[in-house]
């Protein structure tokens, strides 16, 4: 008697494509909501990405959660750039010079306005991003400054509203001229944060919760 023989069962895909495919989806939707704003259509992010629509809503339901988890890898990337600039060199001024390069980089000053409209501001992913870049951002300075490297009178919030406003244009608006020079704007910024301080600041230092209240 011949034995029939049931076909078997279609392997699931490996973990790491499921990876991958996520991977490339945040990839395609950061620099599309930097070319185009965070309404691009979700459809366009897929075809840009390689995988098909289906693969997108699996990995994210909504728009929200696209956009924050933009947001959040480029944070965790930006710090991950400061924290190996620590601990190749050990030079606290230079691991935060690599953290404002690599936000102009990413485009942080484009993405993260989309968390004031697009989404809740509390969500436990974002906040942790956010609240373990402070704290990081917080610590090189505050060993910048125990190293003579670092003027005194400034903060964290210095730092993030600085690199903000000489980074590259809002999201979605082209400036040939400003990414030409935004490098070279943002170091004559560090440069001016070093000690000793040349000039007094006027007001006072500006904290990270100075900024969340304005």
């Amino acid at each position: 008697m011949q034995t029939v023989t049931r076909e078997a069962r279609k392997a699931p895909r490996p973990r790491a494509d499921a990876l991958r495919n996520r991977e490339r989806i945040v990839t395609a939707a950061r620099e599309m909501f930097v070319e185009f704003g965070p309404d691009v259509p979700l459809d366009e992010i897929a075809r840009r990405a390689g995988v098909g629509n289906a693969t997108v809503y699996r990995n994210f339901p909504d728009r929200d959660a696209l956009v924050r988890e933009v947001v959040c890898s480029v944070i965790n990337r930006t710090m991950a750039a400061a924290e190996l600039a620590l601990t190749q060199t050990g030079d606290a001024f230079e691991a935060l010079e690599r953290f404002v390069h690599t936000a102009a980089d990413e485009r942080i000053s484009a993405l993260c306005p989309m968390v004031q409209s697009a989404f809740d501001q509390n969500h436990p992913d974002l906040e942790a991003s956010r609240e373990r870049c402070e704290s990081l951002v917080g610590a090189i300075m505050d060993r910048a400054k125990a190293a003579g490297q670092l003027r005194s009178d400034v903060d964290v919030g210095d730092v993030m509203i600085a690199a903000a406003q000489l980074s590259r244009p809002p999201a979605g608006t082209g400036c040939d001229i400003a990414d030409r020079y935004v490098h070279r704007h943002l170091q004559l910024f560090l440069d001016g944060l070093r000690a000793p301080a040349r000039s007094v600041l006027p007001g006072a230092a500006l904290t990270m919760e100075d900024l969340r209240q304005a």
